[in-house]
């Protein structure tokens, strides 16, 4: 079936996307053709990410052949598309469709020149151009421009270190949600009477707003004024903004709700096309890294240069030759004099980029595919903001430290990694080889990751490398929207295994482990110290912060390496963490989440999500909570019998709670429809009118608890007489069997429209929202906070996923600390920021004695060696006087603790008792401070040795 003929959306696969798109983008992509050209490493990453996404219709369009530097390159051709001299589109088209049954791909084989007649163009809404000649963009661009209306036009290229997209959307480019994020609601502390007025938010808490936003007001009591009006706002403070001139208002005396407001924007790309030269020499760019912000010019004058070398060689330059190198430089020059504002010459990039001109960075293609998937999703439904025109991202970092080896290193060998190997050469495209990488994760940006791993030829087989992945999930139909290596038939299967079978399709040569288990510190640990030990490096590529954590301390105690990264919607961050050079993910604390206050869920919601969130709490009551303590009570109490027969007086552990259940449970659909209109009068009426009655409307708040208690607990007796009557009851009239005394706990599935889960919740939600005068959320929104959905999308794990593979490269090359970044990203805006890493700081022990996180002192021992014989030998080794001695939790050593003097006698086998193979134990040692009254210095973890290692 095809969407647009139903317009509906199946929510089963594409709801992850839709909390970042929403419905109206969902449906004007599907209405939407694309044409694209160019089926190498950029072509069929932009395919696999506007298929995943699910436009109308794609053809993909490309006259060459496959070759064997694809397979290194272009994650969907394989040996045998090669042995059989395939054309590239042939071998990818049904690769590329089977991601997605709504999308209609097509294929092309057509010549498109400088003579081509362009009119087909006009089925399409969107025309994307890689591998193009800068003379056939231009032309294929002006075309575009000039229809009515225009059609969207995307230029991108990959050309070794360098990469660049280019948008042009017509003159008038219509956006009506400009950032995509949610409408925020934020509660009023005050507003002043003057001009401007000064809007303070409810107990100082930070509004997260920008200047130029709007915001509407409701619910102002005394200012009414302001009800129901929207004004921009000029931000103050992190606390306050202005709004305008208030000073005829009446006085605010208290309360209101602001809320943000989406506010359309129209975007002009007036008279730019690229066949315009004021355009090409005048170039609007987005900066990237702002510790190099003279590099997005220098590679835009470089690349045109490089256009311009095309033409006049048919041709890009040859690895290693100095006239290429010279006469690239040459049209640097003479590209620089065209341009409005000169770009600062750098002759060492321009060598750079002409050595690796005709190589491929696989992982760069990944993150600029990832920004340009999400140009065109814009061009196609006017959602977020356009890149206005350029965009320029290089791997200098990766290439330029290579520049001095031998031009060896960078020849072709005729395998598939030829195209690496021009960039990287071939001493670190080795390393890359026998890397040992364990990734934990094979969702959206682990299957992204091992895309990457197969085409950088990571953990080969025949050079003792690895990758082993973990993930104890199964597939989901939500999963195929943006997790890739899956498809329908997958559904259900682990993930891992699917996962790992898909990456070997792309390069069988992988060495490549497969496990189903949780990596949590919750959980036992099926990875020893041992198997860290082994590893070259960790990649996180999961949503769980506290097994990052975990697996940052394992990483830490290991001296391994930490490629962590996660998105949500289109934003996306990566982080680098590498022994001795940088800080750990432990080193910094994420703001904690900010969770509801009880009172305000049980009694005084405000917004839909507090209702949202009673409707989920009370699912769980009802239908987990409940009946797994019913089922504890039965399996501990034989018979009903047993339970009449505690003593007056006795508590009763909760048992008239079971024993209600009990009598109330429904033996038919009457009976559950019965208890359900009980629950509706006790939740939506009688609820509302006792709160009333103690809350009039016109009283403000106090504390009352004293009130509430006693009424408590007059309830609760009256409740436990009428439970062990009802119990005597349902013995009598013989209701009771052992079939009664076993309930089934339902686990809240999210995912699954037909099990009544989400019906529930949406249902209590409205009516609650209902009762206090709040809008109801639609059932989308209800699911995305009841099952607190984390919104997701094909491009931004593409994007993320290569810019740490990236990262992986410098790893595998022990590169210095000022090559690695970090970075962040929003598509959306657009904006991607690359920073430096945190370098790691070291703490003072000493004047001539510090540490980092990353070090760790070593002490061996022998069968006989003593509590005195390690503190002296700590002594003696690293010079300073050990004054306490903790392993894990238990304290080995206090001085001033009672009968801790007696150790100083036993042998550390004793104090510690390690288990039969353990060789080693990690423990916390305190040292006395320099001056007498000071408190004890922390240093370094020292690892003891039970025996001198083999």
């Amino acid at each position: 079936p095809n969407m647009a003929d139903s317009m509906e959306i199946d929510d089963s696969l594409y709801s992850r996307q839709r909390y970042v798109l929403g419905d109206s983008a969902m449906h004007q992509m599907a209405q939407s053709s694309v044409f694209l050209s160019g089926m190498g490493t950029l072509g069929v990453e932009i395919a696999k990410n506007i298929v995943l996404a699910g436009v109308k219709v794609v053809t993909l369009h490309d006259s060459r052949l496959c070759d064997v530097w694809d397979l290194g390159t272009n994650f969907f051709i394989r040996e045998e598309d090669v042995q059989k001299q395939k054309k590239r589109v042939e071998a990818v088209h049904s690769r590329v469709a089977e991601l997605n049954p709504y999308v209609q791909v097509n294929s092309s084989t057509v010549a498109l020149d400088d003579i081509t007649d362009l009119s087909f163009l006009l089925q399409y809404q969107c025309v994307v151009l890689t591998e193009t000649s800068l003379n056939l963009q231009k032309r294929i661009d002006h075309f575009c421009h000039s229809q009515r209306p225009p059609i969207k036009f995307v230029a991108c290229d990959v050309l070794g270190m360098c990469s660049r997209v280019f948008c042009d959307f017509g003159e008038s480019f219509e956006v009506w949600d400009p950032t995509g994020e949610e409408p925020k609601e934020l509660f009023i502390q005050n507003i002043t009477q003057e001009n401007p007025g000064v809007v303070m938010c409810l107990d100082n808490r930070m509004h997260g707003l920008q200047t130029g936003q709007s915001v509407c007001f409701r619910e102002v009591n005394g200012m009414t004024e302001l009800n129901g009006t929207t004004h921009q706002i000029k931000v103050l403070s992190p606390y306050s903004f202005a709004i305008g001139d208030t000073s005829s208002f009446q006085s605010y005396l208290h309360g209101g709700i602001l809320r943000t407001v989406r506010v359309p924007r129209t975007f002009h790309f007036v008279r730019r096309p690229l066949k315009q030269c004021c355009h090409l020499h005048d170039p609007k760019l987005l900066i990237p890294d702002f510790s190099k912000p003279e590099v997005p010019l220098q590679i835009h004058t470089t690349m045109m240069a490089l256009d311009l070398f095309q033409e006049h060689h048919s041709r890009l330059p040859i690895a290693g030759c100095v006239q290429d190198s010279e006469d690239l430089l040459k049209l640097v020059e003479e590209v620089n004099e065209t341009l409005k504002s000169k770009a600062c010459m750098n002759a060492a990039l321009v060598r750079c980029v002409s050595r690796c001109a005709r190589g491929c960075l696989a992982p760069l293609a990944a993150a600029v595919g990832g920004i340009a998937s999400q140009e065109v999703l814009k061009a196609l439904t006017g959602k977020f903001m356009p890149l206005q025109q350029w965009f320029y991202l290089d791997a200098l970092e990766v290439v330029q430290p290579l520049q001095t080896l031998p031009l060896e290193e960078f020849a072709s060998r005729g395998d598939r990694y030829d195209a690496l190997r021009v960039c990287i050469g071939e001493s670190l495209l080795s390393e890359l080889h026998k890397l040992r990488v364990f990734m934990v994760g094979c969702g959206a940006i682990g299957c992204e990751m091992l895309k990457n791993f197969a085409l950088l030829g990571v953990g080969l087989a025949r050079c003792s490398g690895e990758i082993c992945i973990t993930d104890p999930d199964l597939i989901e139909k939500s999963n195929l929207n943006r997790q890739f290596l899956f498809r329908p038939q997958h559904i259900q299967k682990p993930k891992s295994i699917t996962a790992a079978a898909a990456t070997l399709d792309i390069n069988p040569e992988l060495r490549l482990e497969a496990h189903l288990n949780k990596v949590c510190p919750a959980t036992e640990d099926a990875y020893n110290d041992t198997f860290y030990s082994q590893l070259s490096v960790v990649v996180t590529a999961l949503d769980n912060v506290e097994a990052r954590r975990y697996l940052d301390s394992r990483c830490v105690s290991n001296q391994k390496a930490l490629l962590d990264s996660g998105t949500m919607g289109t934003k996306g961050h990566t982080e680098i963490i590498v022994p001795n050079l940088t800080e750990s993910y432990n080193s910094h604390r994420d703001p904690p989440e900010e969770e509801i206050p009880f009172c305000t869920l049980k009694s005084f919601p405000a917004v839909i999500e507090h209702t949202i969130q009673w409707a989920r709490d009370k699912f769980e009551s009802a239908f987990s909570h409940k009946p797994s303590m019913y089922n504890t009570f039965w399996q501990s109490h034989l018979s009903t019998e047993d339970v009449l027969h505690v003593s007056a007086g006795e508590s009763m552990d909760g048992a008239f709670q079971v024993i209600k259940l009990l009598s109330r449970r429904p033996a038919r659909w009457e009976h559950c429809l019965a208890l359900a209109r009980l629950k509706f009068d006790k939740y939506f009426k009688r609820k509302a009118l006792q709160l009333l009655h103690s809350f009039p409307l016109d009283t403000r708040l106090k504390d009352g608890s004293k009130y509430h208690i006693s009424l408590y607990v007059c309830v609760l007796f009256a409740e436990e007489r009428e439970a062990i009557s009802q119990l005597e009851e349902a013995i009598t009239t013989g209701f009771v069997t052992q079939e009664c005394l076993r309930m089934s706990p339902l686990v809240f599935e999210k995912d699954n429209d037909s099990n009544g889960h989400m019906d529930f919740v949406e249902a209590a939600a409205t009516l609650r929202a209902r009762m206090y005068a709040i809008a109801p959320a639609d059932r989308l929104q209800a699911k995305r906070i009841a099952g607190k959905i984390i919104p997701a999308i094909a491009t931004a794990t593409a994007a993320v996923a290569g810019l740490v593979a990236l990262e992986l490269i410098k790893v595998a090359g022990a590169y210095g600390f000022e090559s690695f970044k970090n970075c962040f990203f929003n598509l959306a805006l657009p904006v991607v920021v690359l920073t430096e890493t945190a370098q790691v700081k070291r703490t003072r022990i000493r004047d001539d004695i510090s540490f980092s996180i990353w070090e760790r002192w070593s002490i061996v021992g022998h069968e006989d060696f003593t509590l005195s014989d390690f503190l002296s030998a700590v002594r003696e080794k690293y010079g300073i006087e050990p004054t306490m001695v903790v392993h894990g939790v238990k304290m080995l050593y206090v001085p001033v603790m009672p009968g801790h003097s007696k150790r100083l006698k036993l042998t550390m086998q004793k104090l510690v008792k390690p288990s039969a193979n353990r060789k080693y134990v990690d423990l916390t040692v305190s040292f006395a401070p320099e001056a007498d009254g000071d408190e004890d210095l922390p240093g370094p973890p020292i690892r003891y040795h039970f025996c001198n290692r083999a």
